[in-house]
């Protein structure tokens, strides 16, 4: 059997290179291993619009960000996706954040093109939110929320309705390569027991980008040099905990975060498009050597007293309420790095890793790793690029 193209995977990332790619006129078959679409991570976040402030400036994250932000609240409004540009504040809870780590979150957001954070003092971040405490920090309009399952069906309907086909229950364990990559041979992907010819595969797999084999053909020449830059990219895994705020109103009408923390964003409050707030995630490493099936993720509730002396830090009332927390979801982050790793981490081990024909040498094949947050609000974005390399191979 013959595809043009196939996107393996039908979370936000996938479905929105699918329907990129189905625009464009070609024929696009999209392989989800689950029963649904965005089972994993996709569906498993907090829903939240970045506007760009935290990453290295011209990395990825940071480009694909603000260019996917933009394309996104465009895009729900377009077409009737509940969003909510709900704005939100990054306080400072010492001296030490307030003096150093805000004014160069205030650079690094600069120096990404954004530039409509606003500098408080304590008092007028007070004003606004009565129940946070703290020294000062930043207001960003920009921040919103996004019903992440009503924009990925109307992705899939986009792509659909250009000719793209859903495949669900259909894993993906094998791509083996053309006998000569720099040429037209067509690259075979095996799926439960059948194989596929297809001229392009792009592999939006997320937390299974990495287990997908990569194998030669009997006839392959290129050698494994050329397949190196792939089977050396691994992925780990961060769980992240969520918990719920029950029996007491909201005590805020802003997503409230704080100073950003290694590994993740900090346990930050977010309000949902249904009112609900809830806190996290958290940052729990996962053994270096599991696999994503092997990750429980039920909400560990032994790491509730950790939730609330992090978030009595902005809000100390929530002290005065006893048990208020409850188990909400938890979710996992694909990373390019592990703290128990030997070898220090380099600024690409923290990036968005988008690899096409001048990066691996296999001519149709387009692989993402690492995409964790801001993954959500670059998915257009990151879309517009996997297109852009398919463009320029061809």
């Amino acid at each position: 059997m013959h595809v043009e193209t196939c996107v393996i995977g039908a979370g936000v990332i996938g479905l929105a290179t699918a329907r990129a790619l189905a625009f464009s006129g070609r024929e696009v078959l999209i392989l989800e291993r689950g029963c649904r679409i965005g089972e994993g991570t996709s569906s498993r976040n907090s829903e939240v619009v970045h506007a760009g402030i935290y990453y290295p400036p011209n990395s990825n994250k940071a480009r694909l960000s603000v260019r996917g932000r933009s394309l996104l609240y465009n895009y729900a409004h377009d077409r009737n996706i509940p969003y909510d540009k709900k704005g939100k504040f990054i306080v400072a809870t010492n001296e030490t954040q307030m003096k150093v780590d805000i004014p160069q979150l205030i650079q690094n957001a600069n120096r990404n093109g954004v530039d409509d954070l606003v500098l408080l003092s304590g008092e007028d971040i007070q004003t606004l939110e009565p129940q946070v405490s703290c020294m000062g920090g930043l207001y960003s309009p920009s921040t919103g929320i996004i019903d992440s399952h009503g924009l990925m069906m109307s992705l899939l309907a986009d792509a659909e309705d250009s000719g793209a086909v859903l495949a669900l229950n259909s894993n993906v364990t094998n791509i083996v390569l053309p006998s000569h990559m720099s040429t037209s041979g067509h690259l075979i992907i095996e799926t439960d027991g059948v194989q596929l010819q297809c001229n392009t595969v792009i592999n939006c797999a997320g937390l299974y980008s990495d287990k997908i084999n990569i194998q030669q053909n009997s006839s392959t020449t290129a050698g494994s040099e050329k397949q190196r830059i792939i089977s050396q990219s691994r992925q780990f895994y961060a769980k992240g905990n969520y918990y719920r705020l029950e029996g007491v109103k909201s005590p805020f009408k802003h997503l409230i975060y704080p100073v950003p923390e290694k590994g993740g964003l900090g346990i930050h409050a977010s309000i949902d498009l249904a009112g609900m707030t809830r806190f996290g995630p958290d940052v729990e490493w996962q053994n270096v050597n599991i696999t994503p099936d092997d990750i429980d993720l039920g909400v560990d509730t032994k790491r509730v007293e950790l939730f609330y002396s992090q978030i009595e830090k902005y809000w100390p009332s929530i002290r005065d309420t006893q048990n208020c927390l409850s188990p909400d979801y938890s979710g996992v982050r694909p990373k390019l790095f592990h703290p128990q790793l030997k070898r220090a981490c380099q600024p690409m081990d923290t990036d968005f890793k988008i690899l096409g024909y001048n990066d691996h040498g296999i001519k149709g094949f387009v692989t993402l790793l690492g995409i964790e947050s801001p993954g959500l609000t670059s998915s257009m974005a990151i879309a517009e690029t996997v297109k852009s390399i398919v463009d320029d191979s061809e």
